[in-house]
């Protein structure tokens, strides 16, 4: 006779991380489907128009208050329980603040510094940048007020890096930022 194993506190959560994979991958199947069927449907109507690429993607980090952060980038959004897709991708954004410092890291790969725009106005950090299919836009809410005229900006290997100070007070108009 066979034995039979004990379960363990920890298949719970085994089973639970299966449930999810399970859902996530239900409903990227069902998308997919859906997207083949609005093709099929464009190419009767002789319409047919290019999509994509498709980017999506997100990443977790642990805040300081012990509580999971999700922050999604990419150009597919989901609004009203539908996916829409954009243009312009939304870059990977970090903040890192210090004592008296932000930083803010951007991930804008395939496009030069030249095409790299970077604005401050008020608490919002704007990047945009475009070139040739490659486009990014991203308004980055700032976690005090800035002194934008401090702000450096670097950009290497399809990373952005801006520094700013802190400051008392918020400034009204905008302030373009020149990237070294």
């Amino acid at each position: 006779m066979p034995r039979r194993r004990r379960k363990s506190f920890w298949d719970v959560f085994d089973e639970f991380f299966e449930d999810i994979f399970e859902d996530i991958d239900r409903e990227f199947r069902d998308w997919m489907k859906r997207m083949e069927r609005f093709e099929e449907l464009a190419e009767e109507f002789g319409e047919r128009r290019v999509f994509g690429p498709y980017v999506y993607g997100f990443s977790i980090t642990i805040g300081p208050d012990g509580k999971p952060i999700i922050k999604e980038f990419g150009n597919v959004r989901r609004i009203a329980g539908r996916p829409k897709i954009s243009e312009e991708r939304e870059p990977l954004v970090d903040i890192i603040e210090d004592k008296d410092t932000i930083t803010i890291v951007a991930e804008v790969p395939g496009v030069s510094k030249e095409d790299i725009d970077v604005k401050i106005k008020g608490r919002t950090l704007i990047i945009s940048a475009a070139s040739g299919d490659r486009k990014y836009y991203k308004e980055v809410e700032l976690p005090t007020d800035v002194k934008p005229e401090t702000a450096k900006a670097s950009y290497r290997n399809g990373v952005l890096e801006v520094k700013v100070e802190k400051a008392e007070k918020e400034t009204e108009e905008g302030f373009k930022i020149k990237i070294e």
